[in-house]
């Protein structure tokens, strides 16, 4: 198991200017849903996107650490446009 901390530290290691906000969806610490915000992603596809989170992840998710993986990607403009 991963703590909440360490999957957001991960994340924002890699993927620079990222705003990152983790959850555990089952009680279980691997089910996670996580919402990442960053300039990197402009122009990119949300496939793209996804893929550098999950880049960023591949040991956690390689070993199991995290199971499961619910994940949304935002551009800063798009998060902002989502929140009104």
């Amino acid at each position: 198991m991963v703590s909440l901390e360490q999957v957001k530290k991960t994340i924002q290691e890699e993927i620079s200017e990222a705003e990152v906000f983790v959850k555990d969806l089952t009680g279980g610490g691997d089910h996670l849903e996580a919402i990442v915000i960053s300039p990197d992603f402009e122009g990119k596809t949300k496939v793209k996107q996804h893929q550098l989170v999950y880049s960023a992840l591949q040991n956690e998710l390689k070993s199991e650490a995290i199971h499961a993986l619910a994940l949304k990607t935002y551009t800063p403009s798009s998060w902002l446009n989502e929140q009104n």
